[in-house]
């Protein structure tokens, strides 16, 4: 491996924790939605709504941004949907950009 790489690689690997961990936040942010669409959770604690409101502050400008480009189908909002293709593209660009430098540079 030679000097690009070794500077190169941890920064590509801190990206790709960073990528899963925002990924995993919107997972959650998927599924507390449909918990609370079908009443299996009630948000009615003041924890349970601070936890919310985090979650709505880290998903909701890219959401915003992805509506620009995306209408709603059928009135349904798919924009976290499509964030977690994003973000499936980019984890896995990521992984084989990395695999590729380890092995040529």
């Amino acid at each position: 491996m030679g000097i690009v790489g070794l500077f190169v690689l941890p920064l590509l690997n801190i990206l790709s924790i960073v990528i899963d961990l925002y990924f995993k936040v919107v997972a959650v942010d998927i599924i507390l939605y449909w918990m609370l669409h079908y009443k299996l959770l009630s948000v009615h604690n003041k924890y349970a709504e601070k936890f919310m409101e985090i979650l709505k502050n880290l998903t909701e400008p890219v959401y915003k941004a992805i509506r620009k480009k995306v209408p709603p189908v059928s009135g349904y909002d798919v924009a976290p949907y499509v964030l977690l293709l994003i973000i499936i593209f980019i984890y896995q660009f990521i992984s084989n950009l990395t695999k590729w430098i380890d092995r040529y540079m």
